[in-house]
């Protein structure tokens, strides 16, 4: 993909406030993620979820954050079986749910094994960078 083009999508991120972009061309693809800065504030910051980084501990289990912005699907296809159920043991590397990115379809896996408690979205919901999924006991 000519350098050019990538500048360009960086720069759209930046006057759009994109968390995150994905574009493929032909047999290329690129995705881009921004990093929130750091900001010094009374109010102490979250931590900035990686895509590839374990869920988040929480005291009430483990959260799989979105690794993108994008639109949530709980099944593979309209009409079928969500691909997890509140209750469910799970594996890690299992796939939770799809995100809807620049018409890619993103497969979330889980990033360890537990029981589902909690899944935070809906069907079609659209989602941000960082925000909390699923809710499962490790």
């Amino acid at each position: 993909m000519d350098i050019r083009k990538i500048k360009k999508l960086i720069d759209l991120m930046i006057e759009s406030d994109l968390q995150a972009i994905e574009v493929k061309e032909g047999d290329q693809s690129i995705a881009l993620t921004r990093r929130n800065p750091v900001v010094a504030a009374a109010v102490p910051a979250m931590p900035t979820p990686a895509a590839s980084a374990p869920a988040a501990k929480s005291p009430r289990g483990a959260v799989e954050t979105s690794p993108m912005v994008g639109v949530f699907y709980a099944a593979p296809s309209p009409g079928e079986a969500p691909f997890v159920k509140v209750g469910q043991t799970i594996s890690a590397g299992e796939t939770l749910g799809i995100i809807e990115a620049m018409k890619i379809m993103n497969p979330i896996e889980a990033t360890q094994s537990g029981v589902v408690e909690e899944i935070l979205v809906k069907n079609g919901e659209v989602i941000q960078f960082g925000q909390p999924l699923f809710r499962y006991r490790a």
